[in-house]
C-alpha cells in the first residue's frame, strides 16, 4: 500500500473502546468533510471519553455524544451544515444525530445495528464500522416504550484517533 494511502487511512481511523471491546471506525471525509473534522477535533479533546449511549433501540441504532446524557446536549463547537450523500444507512454505518433542522448536527452520533434506509438523504453519513461490530451489538438496549432511553447506560470508555493511539496521546 502506498504511504500516502496508509497515512490517509490511519488519520481517518477511529477507535471506540467499549466495555466489551474495541470498535474500529473508518471515517469518511470524502462524504462529510466538515462532520469528520468536527468528530476528530472533539475526539482529540477527549470529549467522548465517558459519554453514555443514552438512546439505544434494538435492531435500529445506538446513539451517543451528549455530555448531559439526555439527548438534548452537545459540544461548545458550532453546529455543522448537512452533508447528505447517497451512501445508504445499513448495518455499521455512523450517522450524525440532529434536531429537526438539517443543519443542527453537533456532537451526537449513532451507529446502525441494521438497515435504516428511511434515514437516507436526511442524515449525514460520516463513517463505517470496519471491526468490532459484535461489541456494538452488546451495547445495553433502551426501553422501547421510552423511545430507547437507557437506564444505567453503557458508555464510551475511550475514543481516539488511530494516529494518537500509536503515539500514546
Amino acid at each position: 500500500m502506498p504511504s500516502w494511502l496508509t497515512k490517509l487511512l490511519t488519520e481517518n481511523t477511529l477507535y471506540i473502546d467499549l466495555k466489551e471491546g474495541r470498535v474500529v471506525i473508518q471515517l469518511r471525509p470524502d462524504l462529510a468533510p466538515k462532520h469528520v473534522a468536527q468528530i476528530k477535533a472533539l475526539t482529540k479533546d477527549g470529549f467522548y471519553n465517558g459519554i453514555v449511549f443514552h438512546r439505544v433501540i434494538s435492531g435500529f441504532m445506538a446513539q451517543t455524544g451528549d455530555p448531559t446524557g439526555t439527548g438534548m446536549g452537545g459540544s461548545t463547537m458550532a453546529n455543522i451544515p448537512a452533508e447528505f450523500s447517497d451512501t445508504p444507512f445499513v448495518r455499521g454505518v455512523l450517522g450524525m444525530a440532529r434536531s429537526q433542522s438539517p443543519n443542527s448536527a453537533n456532537s451526537q452520533f449513532f451507529i446502525c445495528f441494521g438497515d435504516a434506509q428511511f434515514l437516507n438523504g436526511k442524515y449525514t453519513v460520516f463513517g463505517q464500522v470496519v471491526s468490532g461490530m459484535e461489541f456494538v451489538d452488546k451495547i445495553k438496549k433502551g426501553d422501547p416504550a421510552q423511545n430507547g432511553t437507557v437506564k444505567d447506560p453503557d458508555k464510551i470508555f475511550k475514543m481516539q484517533l488511530m494516529t494518537d493511539a500509536q503515539t500514546g496521546k
